[in-house]
């Protein structure tokens, strides 16, 4: 018989702790994916994906990795280009060790790849798949100092504390700091429409409201109002949206132009 997962978390979790952080908590946990079945064909079923990323992901041992089906294939369509090269990699929490390990093989072995959190138990993965420095991920000094170590960041993958102000913060802060032609990737933004991690489906804090602004800036062009994120939206070239996951481009940002031919 089928558990009902939401039932059951409704009678173990006080009701006022669900409405704190949202009934999501139930949703995700009754999302788990059934151990007695093939991830790897689950991600190819769903998604079409077949790539190196899934066997690395499926194949995982030693520390933890603990991913959405979904993302595989949106990972692989961002960093695939970085794959046997000098990538400067930062990963904004390292948790159980196990999505570093996941990409020092996906991206090979001349990647320079950093992970950070503010977990002082995380220092035991130093040295292992990635570098490990710990610090916050809203420490401004604490982030230069790390980018400055690894010369500068090709990738930034924001899965750290997934707290709306953090989320923001980071991105203020190290977006400046990305080389260009970079990516910023931000995943399990599902906590936006959380209370307990500073947001909420109408908060003004959700981060997607603040997504809505950098769309506004990049149409700069059409409306006059100005801009609300200059550090970042003075090189934002795109900006992509999946269940869950953000991603933002780095490249020179030109005014618009059109032409008549024919």
């Amino acid at each position: 018989m089928k558990k009902n997962y939401k039932k059951i978390i409704k009678k173990i979790i006080p009701k006022y702790i669900l409405n704190y952080f949202g009934a999501g908590l139930a949703e995700i946990e009754s999302l788990s994916f059934d151990k007695n079945q093939s991830v790897k064909e689950d991600i190819l079923k769903k998604y079409n994906f077949n790539g190196d990323l899934s066997d690395i992901f499926v194949q995982n041992k030693g520390g933890i990795a603990h991913k959405w089906h979904h993302y595989i294939p949106i990972y692989d369509r961002y960093f695939s280009r970085f794959r046997g090269k000098e990538v400067k990699f930062l990963e904004i929490g390292v948790s159980m060790g196990g999505s570093l390990q996941m990409w020092r093989k996906y991206l090979g072995k001349d990647a320079i790849i950093y992970g950070i959190d503010i977990n002082l138990e995380c220092k035991k993965y130093n040295g292992q798949s990635a570098e490990v420095r710990i610090g916050s991920q809203d420490d401004p000094g604490f982030l230069q100092s790390v980018i400055a170590e690894m010369g500068g960041v090709d990738v930034i993958l924001d899965d750290g504390s997934h707290q709306m102000q953090h989320i923001k913060s980071s991105l203020e802060i190290l977006f400046p700091l990305l080389n260009e032609g970079g990516i910023y990737m931000i995943e399990d933004l599902h906590t936006s429409y959380w209370r307990g991690f500073g947001g909420g489906l109408n908060s003004k804090n959700n981060f997607f409201r603040i997504i809505d602004l950098l769309i506004d800036d990049m149409h700069k062009w059409y409306h006059g109002l100005g801009i609300n994120f200059p550090s970042i939206s003075q090189s934002c070239s795109g900006i992509h949206i999946y269940d869950s996951i953000t991603v933002i481009e780095k490249n020179k940002v030109f005014k618009p132009t059109h032409s008549k031919i024919g």
